[in-house]
């Protein structure tokens, strides 16, 4: 007889059990809510600024006022997520966002100057940064470490949910109303009932160690990330496969020149990411928790640029569907593997820092990856004597092979990630 102790039993793994946390529950409506909301006024936005302008540096000129703010109010928005109340700081940066939305809806009611508008989106840039880093690091507040993964794959599915319904339901309203201001109200509606919901939620915030404001302490999140192997590591690899593996730059270009297919078509096209996201969030929702992460997230990115390729290369529209689905599916495993990470191997008195060096690197990298791709695509099509989609063929592929150089890089420069286990906080 085996003096053996009888193995474990092995628990099912319940996909909507970290659901049943009511103050996650709230939180995430709240989230879904203004994402629907935030989705709408972007494409609202857009086709405002081209109707008023027809010009194409003008809506270059929103990008640069979301990125402008951003590089200027990151330290501050995580030192004061650190130091202050995150659950107030989020319900009044999502009530000025409310406020601004009211103020666009009278300035493109009145058809004021265009200048007026930005100016807007400045203040909604600088209060989206303060929001970004206290929602963050206000997440793993409200669940168990073990669950916390699982929490981000469901908080991922609300904003890939808002990313397919907001621009739809933005496109009805405009269809019926051929005015943007309408979309703006219902933002500034969509915003207040999110910060009523987050007010609900009730978490009694963790009391943190209060630093004294100064150089040093904004420079904190910078530090740690820095002093932090794994976490520079993933945030390295996340932010150069935004950079270069960026294929949605150039969908205008596919689906005209290349895949021919019209406005339809890249509504398609534009939806594949976040449908593939939305099936991959619910597979790991209903897994447990990765129990190999580090290896998992470089295979992920590397599947990540060879659909890339194959989209860059494609001339067939289902094909071209089908690659997006997988780069939406991998960048969803990225997304939730490098946010757990973020926010497991913090402190929760740093995290508020962190989160907001974190969303500097990833949300300039969005930005910058566009320029990357647009540039990659002029120099190697009409200067070359080459049409535009040759160049966008090009700017695609060239991308999605430095993805996996790069993962190639990291798994060799920091070999942590390699090796790293579980994501469930163990």
């Amino acid at each position: 007889m085996s003096d053996q102790p009888p193995p474990a039993p092995q628990l099912k793994s319940d996909a909507y059990a970290v659901l049943r946390n009511r103050d996650l529950r709230v939180y995430l409506t709240g989230r879904l809510i203004a994402i629907i909301g935030q989705q709408m006024f972007a494409m609202a936005l857009g086709w405002e600024i081209y109707e008023r302008t027809r010009s194409a540096l003008a809506l270059g000129f929103v990008g640069l006022t979301q990125v402008i703010p951003m590089l200027i109010c990151t330290l501050p928005a995580g030192h004061f997520a650190d130091l202050y109340n995150r659950k107030r700081i989020i319900v009044l940066t999502t009530l000025i966002l409310a406020a601004v939305n009211l103020a666009l809806a009278g300035i493109s009611a009145a058809q004021a100057p265009v200048l007026l508008i930005y100016l807007c989106l400045i203040v909604t840039g600088m209060a989206k940064t303060f929001l970004w880093a206290a929602s963050a690091s206000f997440l793993p507040q409200l669940v168990e470490r073990k669950d916390l993964s699982r929490a981000v794959t469901w908080s991922s599915t609300t904003f890939q949910i808002g990313s397919i319904t907001g621009p739809a339901a933005g496109g009805i309203v405009l269809h019926f109303t051929q005015h943007a201001a309408w979309i703006y109200v219902l933002n500034a509606v969509a915003a207040v009932v999110c910060s009523l919901l987050v007010n609900r939620v009730r978490l009694h915030q963790v009391a943190v160690i209060a630093e004294k404001f100064s150089f040093k302490t904004l420079l904190t999140g910078f530090s740690f990330v820095f002093t932090n192997r794994i976490i520079l590591g993933i945030i390295t690899l996340d932010m150069f496969a935004v950079l270069l593996g960026g294929a949605t730059a150039l969908l205008p270009v596919y689906a005209k020149e290349i895949l021919h297919v019209g406005p339809y078509g890249l509504g398609l096209l534009q939806a594949a990411l976040p449908v593939g996201a939305i099936f991959c969030s619910f597979f790991l929702a209903h897994r447990p928790p990765l129990q190999k992460a580090g290896p998992t997230l470089l295979w992920a990115v590397t599947g990540f640029g060879l659909a890339t390729i194959v989209f860059g290369l494609s001339q067939q529209f289902w094909l071209s569907f089908a690659m997006l689905m997988v780069c939406g599916l991998t960048d969803n495993v990225s997304v939730v593997v490098r946010h757990t990470l973020v926010q497991l191997l913090t402190p929760n008195e740093k995290r508020g820092r962190v989160s907001a060096v974190n969303n500097l690197f990833i949300g300039t990298s969005n930005e910058l990856g566009e320029v990357e791709s647009g540039t990659v695509a002029h120099w190697f099509g009409p200067a070359l004597g080459n049409t535009i989609a040759t160049g966008a063929m090009i700017a695609v592929v060239s991308g999605g092979v430095g993805t996996i150089v790069v993962v190639l890089a990291v798994a060799w420069l920091w070999p942590e990630i390699r090796r790293y286990g579980r994501l469930d906080g163990s």
